[in-house]
């Protein structure tokens, strides 16, 4: 079973994911912000994180790079829902996000996302 880590500062969005991805069989961590998701991640073996740009402590364009170089293996969906996205999604693909997904997706949209990334 894939473990999946969600990293969003909405408590909404986290608790969505948690129960379509769990619904989809993976095991699913969740981290309000970035500072948060490197902890677990210490203490975690994940798979692949969902992971949002904009948040408190540490958002995604400080983590990602993070990530990468002490988890190069480890894939990553960047998502977003602010204005100028685009600019912002395109630069987390730059940094080292395998995918990316504008808000607001569907949960299809997300497993669909999520599958691809895992095969």
């Amino acid at each position: 079973m894939a473990t999946i880590l969600c990293i969003d500062d909405e408590e909404s969005i986290r608790v969505l994911f948690k129960a379509a991805l769990e619904e989809a069989g993976y095991r699913v961590l969740t981290a309000e912000h970035g500072k948060h998701g490197l902890r677990l991640l210490e203490q975690e073996k994940v798979d692949l994180i969902v992971v949002d740009i904009f948040m408190p402590e540490m958002d995604g364009m400080e983590l990602i790079p993070l990530i990468r170089k002490t988890r190069p293996a480890t894939k990553m969906i960047a998502i977003s829902g602010k204005s100028g996205l685009m600019d912002c999604l395109d630069a987390a693909k730059k940094l080292g996000a395998h995918d990316t997904l504008k808000k607001p997706f569907s949960l299809q949209e997300l497993l669909n996302a999520v599958s691809a990334q895992l095969k």
